[in-house]
């Protein structure tokens, strides 16, 4: 299946794609201000010249929005905004915006609506505006990142996993559905963003070691746990509770720290 190379992309994917890539990079370069959480107002966005040469209607980011497999973006409209900010920081966790009925309203001015994406940002948005911050009390059972062959030398050379260019690495709370391992639940929820289905190398991460040694990990509105590292922006091997090799008959890769 798929499309032949060079084939013309989907409309819904072009859009979402030209989104993304504003939203979570290039939104400052282009002038247009987030605010704390990483909300831009829709009109600005829309009206962004790589936003304009795909020509989006409100009604079709609306439906990108809430049909997008991996959730990547939140569309809410002012007043659920004004909403969200008076909500106490300790109910954050358990409230968002989502929770306000006129989170998508009826409105057909996109100068109503605010839009940010998730996660995998490159631009510094305050952590704990956008995601919620994991502690012992919401300890996800799985934190597995996924990488390849090829990087898996980089990463024991570096002493383990750095954010790179983005504000943080980012992991899974479980496997993607295409994958197997040893003690995944069959029962569990397929995991809707995180890992890319080529990844070759799982890496699960002891998050409880980890929060101990003052690691901070974040889980994003659509699931995806993120981290900044330590103060040199990385997790380190001795928090690799295991890495099992996929795909090149290598088997288990670390156990418990140790390569």
């Amino acid at each position: 299946g798929g499309r032949g190379r060079g084939g013309p992309m989907p409309r819904d994917v072009l859009v979402s794609k030209a989104l993304s890539k504003l939203l979570r990079h290039s939104a400052e370069k282009e002038g247009l201000k987030l605010d704390e959480a990483g909300y831009i107002n829709l009109k600005d966005v829309m009206n962004n010249q790589k936003i304009r040469s795909v020509k989006p209607t409100l009604d079709e980011i609306k439906q990108i929005v809430a049909e997008n497999d991996k959730q990547r973006f939140s569309l809410i409209h002012k007043s659920a905004a004004a909403s969200a900010a008076s909500i106490p920081a300790d109910d954050a966790a358990t409230s968002t915006a989502s929770d306000i009925p006129s989170q998508v309203s009826e409105s057909d001015d996109p100068a109503d609506y605010l839009i940010r994406a998730n996660q995998g940002h490159s631009l510094e948005v305050a952590s704990e505006n956008l995601l919620t911050p994991i502690t012992e009390e919401n300890l996800p059972s799985v934190v597995v990142h996924g990488t390849t062959h090829a990087a898996w030398p980089q990463i024991v050379a570096t002493g383990g996993l750095k954010r790179m260019a983005r504000t943080h690495v980012h992991f899974a709370s479980g496997l993607p559905a295409a994958f197997k391992s040893e003690d995944n639940d069959a029962g569990a929820a397929p995991v809707i963003s995180g890992m890319r289905n080529s990844s070759s190398v799982l890496v699960y991460v002891d998050i409880k070691k980890a929060l101990e040694a003052g690691v901070k990990f974040w889980k994003s509105e659509n699931g995806v746990i993120l981290s900044e590292g330590d103060e040199n922006g990385v997790i380190g091997l001795q928090f690799f509770s295991r890495v099992e090799d996929r795909t090149g008959g290598q088997g288990v890769l670390v156990v418990n720290g140790k390569v």
